[in-house]
């Protein structure tokens, strides 16, 4: 039993990863974050039920994914352009609450015209438990794909990062936005490249998880939530901090869950999140910003 846990929590943790990955992107190019990454991770379930199971595209998966994704992408987009650029280009902290917004008006959205009840998304990955013994390991393919999935999108991010033009515009915004500037790099853009990849990311882990979770409208929020906390918890400057962070808290929480009961996961893992940040402020892997004066 504690070693489908252990699987399984290695699996969800990965999902967090992904969201967390996204908080950080933004972050570390802007100095903001999409409130509305849950939204997103629900928005890419969505799409893809809709377009495999509604319309009826079983024959093209491929196709279905990407359509998926780079609508989910066309979201981060218009987060950046509606709800974050008009309020840091006045230099205001709206846009904390602007992205809250615009994630509440796509659940309330999705939920008028998917509807309230909760589908389930066959997959052939999600249909037969891997056995393993004489007693047999109840997991699935997919919860062993889906770390798989995480960390090669965390290693070839990590990839573009240092080994592209985009990465390399990316980190020099990063570490000093107007010496990015004066040297001809497109700010705007780079930024808006950010969002759209944070909530792409967001979006695959929702493709990933839906099977495994029923599809609706709300599925996002809590995911959402979870995903900030190891975002902060990995400390958000860190980009490997925060997936390992997530497979942490994705570990525990099985683990949790599996010994203790459901009830106390979230209690428990949200107690530990303040007590490891009451005795690390910056996160388990981040570091202090140091400020010159």
């Amino acid at each position: 039993m504690l070693l489908s846990a252990l699987i399984s929590g290695i699996g969800l943790g990965s999902i967090y990863g992904l969201m967390a990955l996204g908080f950080y992107l933004t972050y570390a190019v802007s100095g903001t974050v999409n409130f509305a990454q849950g939204s997103s991770m629900m928005l890419g379930a969505v799409l893809t039920f809709t377009f495999a199971q509604t319309l009826g595209w079983p024959l093209v998966p491929s196709i279905v994914l990407a359509l998926a994704l780079a609508l989910c992408a066309l979201y981060g987009l218009l987060v950046e352009c509606i709800a974050v650029r008009p309020f840091v280009s006045r230099g205001s902290d709206a846009w904390l609450m602007a992205t809250v917004a615009l994630g509440i008006l796509l659940d309330n959205l999705v939920m008028y015209l998917f509807g309230k009840e909760p589908r389930n998304l066959p997959s052939p990955l999600a249909v037969t438990p891997l056995q393993f013994g004489s007693g047999g390991l109840g997991v699935y393919p997919l919860q062993v794909l889906i770390p798989l999935v995480g960390l090669a999108l965390a290693a070839l991010l990590h990839a573009v990062a240092r080994r592209t033009r985009w990465g390399t515009a990316m980190l020099a915004v990063t570490q000093n936005r107007d010496a990015a500037r004066l040297m001809g790099i497109p700010i705007r853009r780079v930024v808006a490249a950010a969002f759209a990849l944070s909530t792409l990311l967001a979006g695959v882990a929702g493709v990933l998880v839906a099977p495994l979770f029923n599809v609706h409208a709300d599925m996002g929020t809590l995911f959402g939530l979870k995903a900030f906390a190891v975002a902060i918890l990995g400390g958000i400057t860190s980009a490997w901090g925060v997936m390992i962070a997530g497979l942490l808290f994705g570990i525990a929480e099985a683990l949790i869950a599996a010994t203790l009961g459901s009830g106390y996961t979230q209690l428990l893992m949200f107690g530990l999140v303040i007590a490891v940040l009451a005795v690390r402020p910056d996160g388990l892997f981040g570091r202090a910003q140091v400020r010159k004066v």
